[in-house]
C-alpha cells in the first residue's frame, strides 16, 4: 500500500463544504493501493462542526494534528463578536451595511494576513513535517486549498524533500470570486500572486474542480497542463436515507448565500407567479439552509415571499441529504462575479445524488450549465431571464401537482467520489 501526506486545514468533527471533498475520496483509496496520511490543525477556528462526520473516517487512517494560532480572537474582539461566535469566511452580511469596523477588518485580511488567517501555522508545520517525513516516509503528498497556507506548507516542505507534490485548488486563488472585495493594497495584491506563482512553479501537479478554472491555472501558470478532478457526491450518503417528499412545493437551497448569489430574477418570477396562480400560493415554500446575507433576506421581503421562507440553521450533514431528497426543486444560483463560468458548487454534486430536480440560474454556457446538461439533471436560466425562468417554474410547479415531477438524470456515477478517487490513484501512479 503506498501512503500519500494530505495537508488540509479542514477535517472532521469541522463541518461545512471544505471537508467533504477529500473527507469522501479518503473513504475509497485503499481500493486503489493508496493509504492517506492526514496533516491537520489542532482544534482550528471552524465555522461549522459537524461530529458525526467523524464516522465518516475510514478505519485506522492515521490523522496527525499540530497546534495553530489564528487571530481570531482579536478579530472578535475589534468586531465585537462574542468569543464563542463563529467567522466566517465568505463575504454574508447580518445587517444591511458593514460597520466602518467590518470594512476595516477586511482591510486587514487582506493586507496583513497573507496569504490568509492561517498564515501563522505556516513555519511550524514546515519544521515538524520536515522531521516527520523523514521518519514516516510517503510516496505523495497534497495540498489543497483554500486556505492557500496548506500550499505554502507544502512548497516549504519541498526544499527539503523532493517528494511528488500534487497542488488541489478547490477554489482559485487570486481569481477568487471575493479577491477584489479584500481592499488590497498594491503591494498586497503583487504578494499575493508572487505566492500563488511559486506554488504554480514548484508544484509537481496542479489540480482544480472545473473546465474554466483549469484554462484560468494554465494561463496563470505560463502553459503548464492542468489535471481536472471535480466535486462529487457519495451515493452511500444518499442510499440509507428514505423518506418521504415535502407535501409543499418546496424550492431549497443548501449552503451559504452571499450577495453576490442573489437570484432576484427568481424572486420576481415568483412573486409574479404567485399573484396570477392561488394554489401555487398556497403550495410555495422557500426552504434555505444556512447562512444567509442579509441582502437575500431583503429582496425576499421586498417581492412579498417572507411568509413563504424557511430558513434552518446550519445542521449535520445526514440531516442536509434528507432535506435535499425531501425537496420538490433544488435551487443553484450561480455567483454574478468574473469567474462565474468556472463555479461548480460542491453542492451541485450533492443535489445529483439526491436526484431531485435541479433549479439554475446562471451563465448557459457556465461549467455548471455543462454538468447539468450532461446529466441530465434539471434547467437553468440565464440571470436576466425571467420569461425562461417563468416557463420552467411553470412545468415543474404542473408536475408538482400531477405527482410527477422527478428528474430522469442519466451519467452521475462519473461524479462519484470512488470514480473521483480512482482519478486521482491514477495521477499518483503517473507521478
Amino acid at each position: 500500500m503506498k501512503k500519500f501526506l494530505l495537508i488540509t486545514y479542514y477535517w472532521p468533527p469541522a463541518g461545512g463544504g471544505g471537508v467533504q471533498r477529500w473527507l469522501k475520496m479518503t473513504k475509497y483509496f485503499r481500493e486503489f493501493g493508496w493509504e492517506p496520511i492526514i496533516y491537520t490543525a489542532d482544534e482550528g477556528e471552524q465555522a461549522a462542526y459537524d461530529p458525526s462526520l467523524v464516522r465518516e473516517v475510514p478505519e485506522g487512517i492515521e490523522v496527525v494534528r499540530t497546534p495553530i494560532w489564528e487571530p481570531y480572537d482579536l478579530y472578535k474582539k475589534f468586531t465585537g463578536k462574542k468569543k464563542g461566535e463563529k467567522v466566517y469566511s465568505g463575504f454574508i452580511s447580518e445587517g444591511k451595511k458593514s460597520s466602518l469596523t467590518q470594512e476595516l477588518s477586511v482591510f486587514i485580511r487582506g493586507n496583513f494576513f497573507i496569504p490568509d488567517a492561517r498564515r501563522f501555522w505556516i513555519k511550524p508545520s514546515i519544521r515538524f513535517l520536515k522531521k516527520y517525513l523523514e521518519e514516516n516516509p510517503v510516496e505523495a503528498i497534497v495540498s489543497t486549498g483554500p486556505p492557500h497556507s496548506m500550499h505554502m506548507i507544502a512548497l516549504g516542505i519541498k526544499k527539503y524533500h523532493n517528494i511528488p507534490w500534487v497542488a488541489d485548488f478547490r477554489d482559485p486563488w487570486t481569481q477568487q470570486d471575493f479577491y477584489d472585495q479584500l481592499k488590497l493594497s498594491w503591494l498586497a495584491d503583487r504578494t499575493h500572486k508572487r505566492m500563488e506563482q511559486k506554488v504554480l512553479k514548484n508544484a509537481d501537479r496542479i489540480v482544480t474542480v472545473s473546465w474554466s478554472w483549469a484554462k484560468d491555472f494554465y494561463s496563470l501558470s505560463k502553459g503548464r497542463e492542468i489535471d481536472l478532478i471535480t466535486n462529487g457526491f457519495d451515493p452511500a450518503d444518499f442510499e440509507s436515507i428514505v423518506t418521504q417528499r415535502d407535501e409543499a412545493f418546496t424550492i431549497c437551497h443548501i449552503g451559504s448565500m452571499n450577495k453576490d448569489r442573489n437570484p432576484r430574477i427568481l424572486w420576481e418570477v415568483i412573486s409574479q407567479v404567485k399573484k396570477e396562480n392561488t394554489v401555487f400560493a398556497e403550495k410555495l415554500k422557500i426552504k434555505l439552509i444556512g447562512q444567509v446575507d442579509f441582502a437575500i433576506l431583503e429582496a425576499i421581503e421586498q417581492y412579498g415571499l417572507s411568509d413563504h421562507l424557511e430558513r434552518l440553521d446550519f445542521m449535520p450533514h445526514a440531516d442536509v441529504v434528507e432535506h435535499m431528497k425531501r425537496a420538490q426543486l433544488l435551487l443553484l444560483p450561480i455567483n454574478s462575479t468574473p469567474n462565474a463560468m468556472g463555479i461548480l458548487p460542491g453542492k451541485l454534486y450533492e443535489y445529483l445524488g439526491a436526484k431531485r430536480p435541479v433549479l439554475a440560474i446562471g451563465p448557459l454556457e457556465s461549467d455548471a450549465a455543462k454538468v447539468i446538461h450532461l446529466t441530465k439533471a434539471g434547467t437553468i436560466n440565464d440571470y436576466s431571464d425571467a420569461e425562461g425562468l417563468q416557463k420552467n417554474m411553470s412545468n415543474y410547479f404542473k408536475r408538482y401537482l400531477e405527482g410527477e415531477l422527478e428528474v430522469e438524470s442519466s451519467g452521475i456515477e462519473q461524479f462519484s467520489r470512488k470514480a473521483l478517487a480512482g482519478k486521482y490513484s491514477e495521477l499518483f501512479n503517473s507521478i
